[in-house]
């Protein structure tokens, strides 16, 4: 069962819930936010979890959109890096994907598109096989190119491709 765990009208409330349940656990961090040294990761913001026609919806992906939106027009206002990402697969480059999930999203399928929403004509994009933006993509090279040191991360699918790729740059000494 499919669970909507926010909405449009209740993302920004459960956001400070959520923000305050975690504060005392960033005080112990000595991370401050650079912007010069930032880039934003939008993940798999793709139709494929996002139209509720497809098998693969994720219920409160839709109430992201407007503020990814936001935090990307701002991050292309200031100059920084917006990088998008889009899970495609072969039968080749899938592994375990389709074993696990039974599906594999194709590059052809319409699906797999970046929402019309988020698709910036400012936002590099790439292409990943798997659940870690950085595994057999050129986003680690990409991003020390441009001397980014920190990332902002947002996305679908938090506990798979989103902590899977923010754990990824935690081990490369991304902060």
């Amino acid at each position: 069962m499919k669970t909507k765990y926010f909405t449009s009208e209740t993302i920004d409330t459960k956001s400070k819930e959520f923000m305050e349940k975690i504060s005392p656990f960033k005080k112990r961090t000595a991370i401050i936010f650079n912007p010069e040294r930032a880039a934003l990761l939008i993940l798999d913001m793709q139709r494929f979890f996002l139209e509720e026609d497809s098998h693969a919806f994720v219920p409160s992906a839709p109430a992201t959109i407007p503020k990814i939106a936001i935090l990307s027009r701002l991050f292309h206002q200031q100059g920084l890096p917006v990088i998008a990402t889009r899970h495609v697969n072969s039968d080749d480059n899938a592994k375990m994907m389709s074993v696990w999930w039974k599906d594999i999203i194709q590059r052809e399928n319409e699906l797999s598109e970046i929402v019309k929403e988020l698709d910036f004509p400012f936002a590099a994009v790439v292409e990943k096989p798997q659940y870690d933006a950085f595994y057999q993509t050129g986003l680690e090279d990409s991003l020390a190119k441009s001397g980014v040191s920190q990332i902002v991360v947002t996305g679908v699918m938090t506990h798979l491709c989103v902590e899977t790729t923010a754990r990824s740059a935690f081990v490369r000494g991304f902060e």
